[in-house]
């Protein structure tokens, strides 16, 4: 998750919304943190910590963390979003819970039969993933990668995706920000999806 407050909170923001924000990787010391580094598992998520590093989290580790959080911001709060576009399907909570990933491949998939996608994801490890995940959408898809928390190249990606002729090209982290989606829809002259943003615009239908 990103270190500032994403655009989602920002857009909505304006119609006088007050966010509480919880990240389960808060409370653990640097020892903590070690035990939940991804080390040869598959199912792997990447996040950004306060101090601006990036982690690579096993989501077996991860899960019981973001549970206990989940568990008591629920308290407080109204609704819940989750700000990653990875899927979550054992928490459990009393208030609505809004998945950025599941909004992105409907709105998808409500444009076209079949698009022809094209999915950056911060990790070469997660396009495996990537592609599972968007199978319920299309068979044809193209993944690449560039860090939103690294030097990435991509301008490479964009590149890459465009010789392929893909039809959309999701950004798939909460990572990525308006300006990596502008480099990417100006070197690729693809139309881009950013959840963020995306997220942000269902969430006002919301309120």
């Amino acid at each position: 998750m990103p270190t500032k407050r994403s655009a989602v909170a920002l857009k909505l923001s304006l119609f006088y919304v007050h966010f509480l924000d919880r990240r389960p990787l808060d409370s653990l010391k640097e020892a903590e943190l070690l035990k939940v580094i991804a080390k040869k598992e598959k199912n792997i998520s990447v996040s950004r910590l306060r101090d601006g590093r990036s982690i690579i989290i096993s989501k077996r580790e991860l899960l019981p963390l973001l549970q206990h959080e989940l568990s008591k911001l629920e308290q407080e709060v109204d609704m819940v979003i989750i700000l990653c576009t990875d899927d979550y399907p054992t928490l459990t909570c009393e208030k609505p819970i809004f998945y950025p990933g599941r909004i992105v491949t409907q709105v998808i998939a409500a444009m076209a039969d079949q698009p022809n996608i094209g999915v950056i994801v911060p990790l070469e490890e997660q396009s495996r993933i990537a592609l599972n995940k968007w199978k319920c959408v299309t068979n044809n898809i193209t993944v690449t990668v560039a860090s939103p928390y690294d030097y990435a190249n991509f301008k490479e990606a964009a590149q890459y995706l465009k010789d392929y002729q893909v039809d959309f090209i999701i950004l798939n982290c909460m990572g990525y920000n308006e300006e990596h989606k502008q480099l990417v829809r100006k070197e690729s002259g693809i139309f881009t999806i950013l959840p963020r943003t995306l997220v942000a615009r269902i969430m006002l239908e919301y309120l």
